[in-house]
Formats: structure tokens, C-alpha cells, sequence
């Protein structure tokens, strides 16, 4: 494994960010870091990066560990971090060129690998710009390229997509495919969206620990669970299904409701059973394959 995390733990005073944290991650593997907001996904990536130290624990990089030999895994990790640190003043070339010096490139090196990775990250037609003068999609180039610049074998995006918008979305989520091919890469996110549409591999945290991490397409046929979506002409009334049994609910519109649950024949029943009874006009009942939003929910709702 490129990545390893191995038991983290990591407390704030008596609250407890980190819960013996434990994934790994492969070459060529996008790995969705999937959690709520104050989960615990920001603290793992820092303590990934060697920006801040576990309590307990360690993560190895390619067998390196953080805690022992930081400089040497700084070398093998590019970071992109939620809020993308640039100096706005400097042209793109100009601020690679620091940052390439930061990791201790220089000459010919760093003038063969500064157009390279402007070109990889379809920086070219704006070289000649200011950073403060780009778009938020193109600041975010920027910030993948310098997370490029000292070719690392491990790439860790925290938030990578966020306030960009759809044309944006589509530009980096196919930026960050490209960039996988070669390197093994973590993506950190609460957007399910992002996670279904590139990442092979998802792990899920919630309040400091894993509750869930298999391969995408597992994770969502392995539960067990089924998925009935009703809808009606009529609004429907979240309270008229809280006898069910059911393991989630989720109302997408006031006249659509999906319900998740192990018995479908069962629930189907039941439903049919609450349209009688509140004399509902049906439009729809079916049942569909659970997405990764149901499950999320069903794994982080408490």
C-alpha cells in the first residue's frame, strides 16, 4: 500500500477528533475520505501531511512513517489543503517557481517541470495572469498544480471542488482522473456526487471513527438493504411512515419520499396500506439501488 493509516487517535482538549482511524490506499486508486463536516477528515489529512501530530498512531508512506521522518514523506506527498493558500500577486509561473524551490528544485529541472505541469493542469492560456486575476476553476489548477510541481507519488486533495460551479465540477473532477492514472490519490469530501462520480474506493468517518470503507460498487450492493421510492400527487407527511421499520428515510420533494429497508415485500405492504388509508393518489412506487447519499445517511445520521 502507498498509504497506510494505522490507529489514529487525536484529541482537542477532552474531544476527541480521532478514534483509532484505520484505510489504506493504493497506486492508482482515487480513495473518496467521505465524512460530515467535523468529522475528522481535515485532522487525518493534516496528520497525513505531517502538519500536525497524532496522539496516537502513525501513517505510513510507502512504508515511511509520518511521525518519524516528516521531511522525507513531505518530499513524497502533494497536498491541496480545503482553503487553497496562494499569493495572489504572482503570475502562475512565478509561484510554481517558489514552490518548485520550496522542495529544493532548480535549473533545468525546475524549467522542464514548471511548463509540464501548466500543461497538465491546462494552466497555459492563462500563464501569462496574475493568480488574483483567475477564475475560482482555474485558482483551483493552480493549487493541484503546485500540489504537482515536485512530481510526488502521493497526491491528497482536501475539498478540492468546493464553491466551483457545474462546468467547473466537470474541468477538475476530470483534471483530478487524469492525475490518478500515475499516482495514488486520496480525495477528501462530504459531496457524495463527487465520490460516485470518481473515486473506486470509499471510506466513510463520522464522529472520529470509520464506519464504513470497501470499493464503491461493494459498499453499495453488500448491505442488504433495498430502497423504495414512493410518490403521490398528494404532499407527503414525513410522519405517517415513523411507525415503519425502516433503516432510513429521506424525502427528496413534498410529494416523493424514499424509504430504505431489509424487507421490501414488507414495506411495500405497509405502503400501499398508508395510501389507502390517507386516500393518496399513487404516481409512483419502485424499488432502486441504494446511492451512496442513503447509505451516507444511514451511517451518519446519529
Amino acid at each position: 500500500m502507498s498509504i497506510e493509516v494505522n490507529q489514529l487517535t487525536k484529541l482537542y482538549g477532552y474531544q476527541k477528533a480521532l478514534n483509532k482511524v484505520d484505510f489504506q490506499a493504493k497506486p492508482g486508486q482515487i480513495l473518496g475520505f467521505l465524512g460530515p463536516n467535523g468529522a475528522g477528515k481535515s485532522t487525518t489529512m493534516k496528520i497525513a501531511t505531517g502538519y500536525i501530530l497524532p496522539d496516537e498512531g502513525d501513517v505510513l508512506i510507502k512504508g515511511v512513517s509520518v511521525i518519524k521522518h516528516p521531511k522525507v514523506v513531505s518530499r513524497m506527498i502533494g497536498y491541496l489543503p480545503e482553503h487553497n493558500p496562494l499569493y495572489l500577486e504572482m503570475y502562475i509561473p512565478e509561484f510554481l517557481t517558489l514552490i518548485g524551490g520550496l522542495y529544493q528544485l532548480s535549473g533545468k529541472v525546475l524549467r522542464k517541470q514548471i511548463p509540464k505541469v501548466m500543461e497538465q493542469c491546462g494552466l497555459m492560456p492563462e500563464r501569462t495572469k496574475k493568480i488574483g486575476q483567475l477564475s475560482k476553476g482555474y485558482r483551483q489548477r493552480v493549487g493541484l498544480a503546485k500540489t504537482l510541481v515536485h512530481d510526488p507519488e502521493i497526491i491528497i486533495l482536501d475539498e478540492p471542488t468546493t464553491g466551483l460551479d457545474p462546468n467547473q465540477l466537470v474541468e477538475i473532477r476530470s483534471l483530478i482522473k487524469q492525475i490518478s492514472s500515475e499516482k495514488t490519490l486520496v480525495l477528501s469530501t462530504h459531496i457524495m456526487q463527487e465520490v460516485e462520480a470518481i473515486c473506486e474506493k470509499v471510506v466513510i468517518i463520522h464522529k472520529g471513527k470509520i464506519v464504513a470503507q470497501d470499493l464503491l460498487g461493494n459498499l453499495k450492493s453488500n448491505r442488504g438493504q433495498f430502497a423504495l421510492v414512493l410518490q403521490t400527487e398528494e404532499p407527503l407527511n414525513k410522519e405517517w411512515f415513523g411507525h415503519l421499520n425502516v433503516a432510513g428515510l429521506k424525502q427528496s420533494s413534498p410529494n416523493r419520499i424514499t424509504l430504505v429497508t431489509s424487507q421490501p415485500k414488507e414495506l411495500r405492504k405497509q405502503l400501499l396500506h398508508v395510501i389507502n388509508t390517507k386516500e393518496l393518489s399513487l404516481v409512483e412506487l419502485k424499488q432502486e439501488a441504494q446511492d451512496l447519499e442513503t447509505i451516507f445517511h444511514q451511517l451518519t445520521q446519529n
